[in-house]
Order: structure tokens, then C-alpha cells, then sequence
């Protein structure tokens, strides 16, 4: 095989890896748009082009893969009902009974979830009346079995189900061995944190099967996107059930709020968080087509809130009040931003060239970066002022590590737009920089609270 065909066979086999993660198509439509796509290189190679040339013209002639998932969803419709039931959608007798074992393990893991959240009052606790204790341990009641669900089904190894079990473990000492009181910033700032540094700890069971492949740290930014898209819409399906419960039960005289309130919402809550996980791995094809849409339809608006806020800023010529409230709703834009970011990069078509969103993005990553700034001076003004607090510390660090990411990404869109750098250094700085932000939360987790005395 000479070079060039090395080369091209390299190409084809990124062409697959990208078209297998639109779910709407199935493994026998990949091989017959291959099988479409060599046929149309040959033809061009024949016609003179060279091998390289040709695979980009062929490429350029299938249209985006975006359009080819659709397309191919209208043509074969009952694929498209067979992903929305419950049961899977593959004909394929072997993938049928993976997906029961799915189903089987799903409802184990959220049964286990549930049952996690009831079990506190066996040692005398009460979610009324311990709600600090709830708050600290929330992710640690629920977030394992999720871990443990994406584990098994990635045949994850004892070395590597070791880890993540010490993972929880060093998490519920920093949530129940620190004397935090009831009314501490410590306590809010591990509340905070902890879920996200336990967050990794799925995101480790989720690469199971590659931990070191930079594209499936891509795949697990896809991953809780689309988690939290499937969290939101349970939420919601879960609030209409509780007000037809409260209606109906009410029109014969009972009164459900006890049993919603001790039962039904904490126990559906918390098993919600491993059926959207489920819904994720066996149902992707669904909401791949919702969330980048809802990236595209938020990015503008988002981009516009923030031009708006720095001109009225100028204008005005006030400072920020940096209380903890703020603190946190600016630092919640900030993630939101990165998200859009983030969900925006794991979508994207590696081979496109750059286009008229790339440079919208531009504008929301810089007018970020720059409130990011604003904020950081801000924070470090009053802690020189008054002194510190966890509060302060803690959103000094988070703003200082945003701003490492978004400046870096604003540099790395912008050689995208200008055609100076590729596409793959900004997933790739992406991915690399994930890491960044579990050690983040881990040192304000472990860390914070005795050096500051438990306040």
C-alpha cells in the first residue's frame, strides 16, 4: 500500500470515528455511506485529482453529517419511533439483549440511589431536620451508583473500580469528618464543590474504557450536556406527576404531602440521576439533535447579555458588588458560557471550515474573558481591603481558573476564525484542561475548611 493510500485510509477511518457518533445512524448506514463516499473518490481520483483532494471533494459533495442524519431518520421512520420507546431500536438480536441488561442494571443502580437517600433515617437523621447533613452528602448518595452503573457497562477493571471507590470515600470524609457548622461559609463552599469533584469521579467510570483518549473526554463533555438535558426534562415530567398526584389525591379528601414530600421527590430525585444517565448511553441519538440546537439558540442570546451588561458597566461606571449571591450567579454565567463552549466544541464538525457561529463564539468567549477580569479585580480589591473569607478565596481561585481557560480558548477560536490554527487544538485543550477543575474543587473541598478554621 503506497503512501498516499496510508494517508488516505487515515482519513477514512476519521470520517468513521465522527459519523458513528451521530446515533440516528446505524452501524450498516455508516458502511453504506463509506461505501458511497469511496465510490465517489475513486471517481475523482480517476478524473485526476489527487488522493487527499479527492476525499475533500467527496466529503464536500455528501453535504453535513448533521443533514445526513436527518435525511436518513425520514427515510427509514421507524428507527426514529424506535428510539423514542424504552426498549431500544436495534434489530439486532445481540444488541437487544445488551439493552435489557441495560435496563436491568439501570434500574438496579437507581433503585440503589433511592434507597440511599432513605437510609440516613435509619441512623436517626431527618431531611426536615438535618438539611445540612442532606446538603453535604447529596452527591455521595447518588453520584456512586450512577459511577457504577457506566462502569459495568464500560467493564471497567478492579484497579480502576478501586479507584473510584477511594474517590467516594476520600469525598464522604471532606463531606462528614470537618466540624462544619450549620450556619459556616465552609459548609456552603463544600456543598458547592464536592458534587463537582465527585462529578470527575463519573467521568473516570465513563472513560473506563480509554481513560487516557482525549476524544472519549470530548465524548464525556457530550455526556453531561445531555445528562442535564434529560436531568431537566425529568424534572419537569416529574413536577407535572406531583401536581396530579396532589390534585387527585386531594378530590377524595387525602392529603399526599407527606408522602411527596418524604418519599416521592427525594426518592425520584435522586434514582433521576441514573435513569437521565441511562437515557444518555441508550438514547443519544434523540437528544443529539436537541442540545446543539439549543447551543446555537442560547450562544447569540447569551453573547448579547454579556455586551450589554459590560456597555451598561462602562456606562455606568459602578463597580460589582462581590456578596456571596453575586459571587455565585457570576460565576454560574461564567460555567454557562464555558458550557456553551464546551457543548458547542464536542458537536462541531472537525472538518468544517471556520464560519459565521465560530466568530459569534469569539465574541462570547472574549466578552467572558473580559468580565471574568472585571470580577477577579474586584475580588482581590475587597480581599485586600477586608481580608479574606472561604467565599472570596473560593471564587478567586474558580475566577482565576476560568480565566487560564477562557483566555486560552479565546486565543485558539480566534487562529480558528483566521484560519491560523485547527480545530483539534481547541478540543484538545478542552479535554486536556478538565483535570484542572477536579483538582480545583478538591483543594477547596479538602483544603479550605481547616485553613480557615472551619468558618
Amino acid at each position: 500500500m503506497t503512501g498516499d493510500q496510508d494517508e488516505l485510509e487515515g482519513q477514512f477511518a476519521q470520517w468513521r470515528h465522527y459519523v458513528r457518533r451521530r446515533r440516528a445512524l446505524r452501524s450498516t448506514d455508516v458502511e453504506e455511506l463509506e461505501d458511497h463516499l469511496r465510490g465517489s473518490v475513486d471517481e475523482l481520483v480517476a478524473a485526476g485529482l489527487r488522493a487527499d483532494e479527492a476525499f475533500l471533494v467527496a466529503v464536500k459533495r455528501m453535504g453535513s453529517l448533521d443533514e445526513l442524519s436527518r435525511e436518513f431518520a425520514r427515510e427509514h421512520s421507524e428507527r426514529l419511533w424506535k428510539q423514542l420507546v424504552l426498549t431500544g431500536g436495534d434489530d439486532d438480536p445481540a444488541s437487544g439483549g445488551r439493552a435489557r441488561r441495560d435496563l436491568r442494571a439501570m434500574v438496579l443502580c437507581a433503585a440503589g440511589a433511592a434507597v440511599s437517600v432513605k437510609a440516613p433515617e435509619l441512623f436517626g437523621l431527618d431531611l426536615d431536620r438535618d438539611g445540612a447533613f442532606y446538603a453535604l452528602n447529596a452527591g455521595l448518595l447518588t453520584l456512586p451508583w450512577l459511577a457504577g452503573f457506566l462502569a459495568w457497562r464500560r467493564r471497567a477493571g478492579r484497579a480502576l473500580v478501586g479507584l473510584l471507590v477511594a474517590w467516594f470515600a476520600l469525598g464522604a470524609v471532606a463531606a462528614n469528618a470537618y466540624p462544619l457548622a450549620d450556619d459556616s461559609q465552609s459548609l456552603v463552599v463544600t456543598c458547592v464543590h464536592l458534587p463537582l469533584a465527585l462529578w470527575f469521579a463519573v467521568g473516570l467510570a465513563y472513560v473506563a474504557d480509554d481513560p487516557r483518549s482525549p476524544r472519549r473526554r470530548m465524548d464525556f463533555i457530550r455526556f453531561t450536556g445531555e445528562w442535564f438535558v434529560y436531568s431537566v426534562l425529568i424534572a419537569l415530567g416529574g413536577g407535572v406527576l406531583t401536581a396530579f398526584t396532589f390534585g387527585t389525591f386531594e378530590a377524595i379528601g387525602i392529603s399526599p404531602e407527606g408522602f411527596v414530600s418524604r418519599w416521592l421527590l427525594p426518592c425520584g430525585a435522586a434514582a433521576a440521576v441514573v435513569v437521565a444517565g441511562w437515557l444518555v448511553e441508550v438514547k443519544q441519538g434523540v437528544v443529539e439533535n436537541i442540545a446543539p440546537v439549543l447551543t446555537r439558540l442560547f450562544t447569540p442570546l447569551f453573547t448579547a447579555a454579556l455586551l450589554a451588561f459590560l456597555v451598561a458597566l462602562v456606562v455606568t461606571g459602578d463597580g460589582i458588588d462581590v456578596e456571596r449571591e453575586v459571587l455565585i450567579l457570576f460565576d454560574l454565567l461564567l460555567v454557562v458560557v464555558l458550557g456553551l463552549l464546551l457543548y458547542s466544541t464536542s458537536a462541531r464538525d472537525p472538518l468544517a471550515p471556520p464560519g459565521p457561529f465560530d466568530r459569534l463564539q469569539l465574541a462570547l468567549v472574549a466578552a467572558a474573558l473580559a468580565i471574568d477580569v472585571v470580577v477577579l479585580v474586584e475580588i482581590t480589591g475587597r480581599i485586600t481591603e477586608y481580608g479574606t473569607t472561604p467565599n472570596k478565596a473560593a471564587a478567586l481561585g474558580e475566577n482565576a481558573v476560568l480565566l487560564v481557560n477562557l483566555a486560552w480558548s479565546a486565543w485558539l477560536v480566534l487562529g480558528l476564525v483566521r484560519r491560523r490554527a485547527p480545530f483539534a487544538a481547541l478540543e484538545r485543550w478542552q479535554t486536556n484542561y478538565l483535570p484542572v477543575y477536579a483538582v480545583w474543587a478538591w483543594v477547596v473541598v479538602l483544603v479550605f475548611p481547616p485553613v480557615f478554621g472551619y468558618l
